[in-house]
């Protein structure tokens, strides 16, 4: 099979297609033959090398796939021809960026028949950040005020959509050329946050999801109401933050997301009754890696990116 690699840390160039052995499934895992890889902002830090959660190279990036069971040795979840999706095994090396992916069965669902392949390979790192993010951690419900930082992102756009099945009242951020974007997604308010400070614009807010991190958090604390919940994806182990909120009689959380089979069947069930989709951007082809890492590193996607086999 095809494997994509790298033996050096570096730019998109040093991601490198090779040959390698298929990888073989043991008992409570599925062989999977990989349809598409949905890419993730965190893939490109790490292939540069901007922190060691795999250690040093050589290793195989990806976590997002979709594709076709082809063995199912000693589980009764799958069966060969199955058409499979989910993360397995992160934060650990799925070595997803590959035409076939040995996954435990735990860590799959069948994929909705709504959707193609590529968008079941862009949703489960996004879902499942914001499922546990809202869902597991925030505990949002009906009538609840949400400001989700970076609406327009991989997770906002799935967050206003869980947020909003929840039956809470969503208000996003994101720049003003994705408005329309957003507010198609069921945002009831957007900031622009490149013409309006939002701590101006949002008030008695009952949860903030943050993707964004920096000064963001930082500032997110105005917009809380007393005993306000503050969920972040990226600031998650800022112990000035955490003391910061807690001196302020408010709730810190980060979330680190792991393979969650209930979030994945929840979130399975959202896309079967037409209250979920997932956009992708661009797709590339498997052989142009580099090309689709280059734009994951300018930021500001609007939805996922995807490579196809």
């Amino acid at each position: 099979m095809r494997v994509i690699t790298q033996q050096t840390l570096g730019g998109p160039d040093v991601l490198t297609i090779v040959d390698a052995p298929e990888p073989r499934a043991i008992p409570t895992e599925v062989l999977v033959r990989v349809r598409a890889i949905g890419l993730n902002p965190l893939e490109a830090r790490l292939r540069a090398g901007e922190f060691p959660l795999l250690g040093p190279p050589p290793f195989v990036l990806g976590w997002d796939i979709s594709g076709v069971v082809e063995q199912a040795p000693g589980t009764w979840r799958f069966k060969p021809g199955d058409e499979v999706f989910g993360m397995p095994l992160f934060p650990h090396a799925a070595n997803a960026y590959a035409e076939v992916v040995s996954a435990p069965a735990l860590h799959l669902a069948r994929k909705p028949a709504s959707l193609s392949h590529v968008e079941a390979a862009a949703l489960p790192v996004v879902g499942l950040t914001a499922w546990q993010g809202l869902v597991d951690l925030g505990g949002v419900g009906e009538g609840d005020r949400v400001l989700i930082h970076g609406g327009g992102g991989g997770v906002g756009h799935i967050a206003i959509q869980l947020a909003k099945a929840l039956g809470a009242h969503v208000i996003a951020t994101a720049s003003g050329s994705k408005r329309e974007f957003v507010e198609g997604f069921g945002a009831d308010e957007v900031i622009d946050y490149t013409a309006v400070d939002f701590t101006e614009a949002v008030r008695d807010v009952d949860l903030v999801l943050d993707t964004i991190g920096g000064d963001t958090v930082e500032r997110s604390i105005q917009v809380l109401r007393p005993g306000g919940h503050l969920v972040t994806a990226v600031a998650e182990e800022d112990k000035d933050l955490i003391d910061r909120y807690e001196a302020a009689g408010l709730c810190f959380s980060g979330i680190a997301v792991d393979p969650d089979p209930v979030g994945l069947r929840g979130l399975v069930e959202l896309v079967e009754q037409g209250r979920l989709r997932v956009h992708v951007q661009e797709t590339f082809p498997f052989d142009r890696v580099a090309d689709a890492h280059r734009l994951l590193g300018t930021g500001h996607l609007r939805g996922k990116l995807v490579l196809t086999l």
